[in-house]
């Protein structure tokens, strides 16, 4: 396995500071998160009065969990040259599930699950020394599945994530974790041999946005990011146009707790907007700034909420489905409510996003997606995380009937009945 490792890989520790702000293409949290606001609880028969159908987003679970088992099966019966292909058809056909995860992602995930999973716990558990890198034996099977398929980006995609995975474990995805020079030098030389295998394809030749992310992913483990950002998110984005989430891991670097600023992360998003138009309208302005908003108040500070908004309503005419409109309900109506923006500078831009609710509601919303308002709650919304739970759907559906009813809340006390629709929500009389 030890030909895997570049040895004098050239990163140097110098950028362990920088790494603390950039753990991964991840959110990063406060030390000290600060508790969010909820509405409280609202009396059962104001909840029983509002009918809207409640989705537990399981067919988006069963879908990932799907492809998923795929990648660990076809891994498990050593069918590299099927998995190669797969994966690279996936990622041609930029083939994503309703909640914009890539395909190709959950085929790569499963195939090296097996062989990752285990080896990150021993990792975290201190029983792996960050030493004995070069000496890996449970990464054998992929490197002779590398040696076999030297010419398969799909087969070298699932490499390079595995060791991308492994090196996070060794450096911790916390944002205030500092490793020791052993884990460090470990972070840097796996990182290093993955990208020396991503050097090995060009995404434009393959027409791979899968190869663009990775690029993109590489990102906090280089010397000076600053400079490549920019261009390496521009590649990724001109590829995959279409999927959002790669606007939204953008926006998020550009904060100045990773790779920009916030006068950076204006220009940018409108050069999303620009660049993206013919798909999303001003939507790329909108999809730019969302993770960055939740992530860091002070956002709003440049934000043009007016064009924010017309994002909004640019992405909503454009892509009907459930899944976003209940991402922008939930955005509204939750995200913006948090205790974080209380005595807030910028309450004018906060009324005109939370104000943005009332027409999504009356528009777009028809049905309910507890998870992604759980998920709305948190200090970031990392759509990785859309795995079904019963806790995690009870506090959704809460938070989500809290926030409807109480927008009809003096129709409902004055005995109406709330029917969400095709056409929207209808008030009626209660039986």
């Amino acid at each position: 396995m030890k030909h895997l490792f570049t040895r004098g890989s050239g990163f140097g520790l110098g950028s362990v500071g920088l790494l603390r702000r950039s753990a991964r293409v991840v959110d990063a949290a406060p030390a000290k998160p600060i508790q969010e606001s909820s509405p409280g609880p609202m009396p059962i028969r104001l909840q029983r009065a509002l009918d809207i159908p409640v989705m537990d987003t399981s067919h988006e679970q069963s879908r990932r969990e799907y492809v998923i088992s795929r990648g660990q099966f076809l891994a498990r019966q050593d069918m590299w040259e099927e998995l190669g292909a797969e994966l690279r058809n996936h990622d041609r056909k930029r083939a994503r599930t309703a909640a914009d995860m890539p395909l190709s992602d959950l085929l790569s995930y499963g195939a090296r699950s097996d062989v990752v999973e285990p080896l990150i716990r021993q990792i975290r558990a201190g029983r792996i020394d960050a030493s004995d890198i070069e000496d890996l034996p449970a990464l054998t099977q992929l490197e002779y599945a590398l040696e076999d398929a030297p010419n398969d980006y799909g087969v070298a995609l699932v490499v390079l994530h595995a060791l991308q995975d492994l090196a996070w474990a060794f450096h911790g995805i916390e944002p205030s974790s500092e490793p020791s020079k052993p884990r460090a030098r470990a972070f840097h030389a796996l990182m290093s041999s993955a990208e020396e295998i991503l050097d090995r394809f060009d995404a434009f030749e393959q027409n791979s946005p899968a190869l663009a992310a990775a690029r993109c992913a590489m990102l906090p483990a280089q010397q000076n990011p600053q400079s490549r950002v920019v261009d390496d998110y521009e590649d990724l984005i001109d590829l995959d146009p279409h999927n959002p989430g790669h606007m939204r891991a953008f926006g998020r670097f550009m904060l100045p707790r990773w790779f920009g600023s916030y006068q950076q992360l204006e220009v940018q998003a409108r050069r999303m907007a620009a660049l993206t138009e013919d798909v999303w309208g001003a939507g790329g302005y909108a999809w730019t700034c969302l993770d960055a908003l939740r992530l860091d108040p002070e956002v709003l500070n440049l934000l043009e909420t007016d064009m924010f908004i017309e994002g909004m309503h640019d992405i909503l005419e454009r892509r009907q489905d459930q899944h976003t409109a209940n991402l922008f309900a939930a955005f509204c109506a939750v995200t913006m409510h948090t205790a974080r923006l209380r005595g807030s500078a910028y309450k004018p831009q906060i009324e005109a996003l939370r104000g943005a609710f009332d027409w999504i509601l009356a528009d777009h919303l028809r049905e309910v997606h507890p998870l992604v308002w759980a998920l709305a709650e948190r200090d970031s919304m990392d759509e990785h995380e859309l795995t079904y739970n019963e806790s995690l759907a009870e506090k959704g559906r809460g938070s989500a009937f809290r926030r409807i009813a109480r927008h009809f809340e003096t129709e409902i006390r004055n005995g109406a009945r709330v029917v969400f629709g095709e056409n929207g929500p209808q008030i009626q009389p209660r039986a």
